[in-house]
C-alpha cells in the first residue's frame, strides 16, 4: 500500500503565506535548530526530524524540518496536519508520489525508509496515542473537515 491522498477540506486555516525568501530562510533557520538540538529537541511530545523526498513535480530533493512520533514496531509516523488547513503539505503530496524514496534524519542518524498511509483502526489506534501526548494535533483536527493522513515511515521490505 502506498500512500492515500484523502480529499482536500471546505473548511480549515489557511496556511500562512510568505514571500520565498522569508519561507527558505525561516526553513533554514528549522533545519539549523535541527543539526544544533535535534536529539534533544522533543516538540509537542515528539521527536524533531528532517524528511527528505522527492518532489511530485521536479524531481528534485526535498527536505522538510517536521514532528515525528515512534511507531511501537521500530518505524516512525508522521502527522500531515498543516496546522489544520484545509489542504495537505506538499511533503504528502511528495511521498504520494514517490514513496520508497524518504529519508529520515533523527537522533542523529539518518534512515532510508518507505511511507506508507495508516487507515481505519490502525488510524484511529495511532491518532488517539499522538492526541494523548499532543492535544495540539486534536486541536488541528477541529479546525478542518479534512481527513488529517497519518503516514508510517518503515524500512523496505
Amino acid at each position: 500500500m502506498a500512500i492515500e491522498l484523502t480529499p482536500n477540506g471546505t473548511l480549515g486555516a489557511q496556511p500562512p503565506r510568505m514571500p520565498k525568501l522569508i519561507f527558505r530562510a525561516f526553513m533554514a533557520v528549522n533545519v539549523a535548530a535541527y543539526h544544533l538540538l535535534g536529539t534533544r529537541m522533543r516538540p509537542m511530545g515528539g521527536y524533531l526530524c528532517l524528511v527528505t523526498t522527492i518532489g511530485a513535480r521536479t524531481g528534485k530533493p526535498r527536505r522538510t524540518p517536521l514532528i515525528a512520533f515512534p511507531s511501537g514496531d521500530g518505524g516512525w509516523l508522521l502527522i500531515a496536519s498543516y496546522g489544520g488547513a484545509v489542504k495537505h503539505p506538499q511533503w504528502v503530496r511528495n511521498l504520494a508520489k514517490h514513496p520508497d524514496d524518504v529519508i529520515l534524519e533523527v537522533n542523529g542518524g539518518k534512515l532510508i525508509l518507505q511511507a506508507t498511509s495508516l487507515l481505519g483502526e490502525e488510524r484511529q489506534r495511532a491518532w488517539e496515542r499522538i492526541v494523548a501526548q499532543s492535544p495540539r494535533y486534536g486541536n488541528y483536527a477541529s479546525k478542518t473537515d479534512r481527513i488529517i493522513p497519518l503516514i508510517r515511515l518503515a524500512p523496505r521490505p
